[in-house]
């Protein structure tokens, strides 16, 4: 059995693909999984799996998400272990809160390659911060992230790769929930 955490992109945004989360919920669970439970309304599933092999829980997600639903929704997986790796790794330890800085995380569909990195160097901010490790992209906004050129459509278009953003304290609050529901 292996505990999971599954980003969805993009659902309950602007009133595009709407989902509830208690219907979520019934969807992993109807899949087999087990120990469901959700965070927020942005897509965020705990779980455990009987497949150990990530890309295999995320193919299924995909597909049954797919049949389900009718519409298509990227879905990112990572264990906590590698969320804790995520938060123990940020090159960002600390903000500035009374300057307004703020973290999120881009956690990335796959490694994006040299020259995709090399496109989201030609648009570095003067305001904004980004550092690039393997399937993390770490943020450090210093306004307002709806204000940002660093969304996740954007660091989508120039990685090449599908991609899904969580603020610092959803990272965490994953963390938490994860070790919470794997006792």
């Amino acid at each position: 059995m292996a505990l999971f955490v599954a980003m969805l992109r993009g659902i309950n945004v602007s009133g595009q693909k709407i989902i509830k989360m208690d219907r979520l919920r019934q969807l992993f669970e109807s899949m087999a999984f087990t120990n469901v439970s959700t965070y927020i309304q942005s897509g965020n599933v705990i779980f455990d799996a009987e497949e150990l092999d990530a890309s295999i829980v995320r193919d299924r997600i995909v597909h049954e998400l797919k049949e389900q639903l009718t519409f298509d929704i990227p879905v990112i997986i990572r264990t906590p272990a590698e969320l804790q790796e995520v938060v123990q790794e940020t090159p960002y330890p600390s903000v500035n809160v009374d300057a307004n800085e703020q973290r999120y995380v881009t956690f990335l569909s796959q490694v994006p390659t040299e020259a995709a990195l090399a496109k989201l160097d030609a648009a570095k901010s003067e305001v904004d911060e980004y550092h690039v490790k393997g399937l993390t992209v770490y943020l450090l906004i210093r306004k307002n992230y709806g204000d940002s050129k660093f969304s996740n459509n954007f660091i989508e278009k120039k990685l090449g790769v599908a991609a899904t953003t969580r603020n610092w304290e959803t990272v965490n609050k994953l963390i938490q929930l994860a070790g919470e529901s794997g006792k």
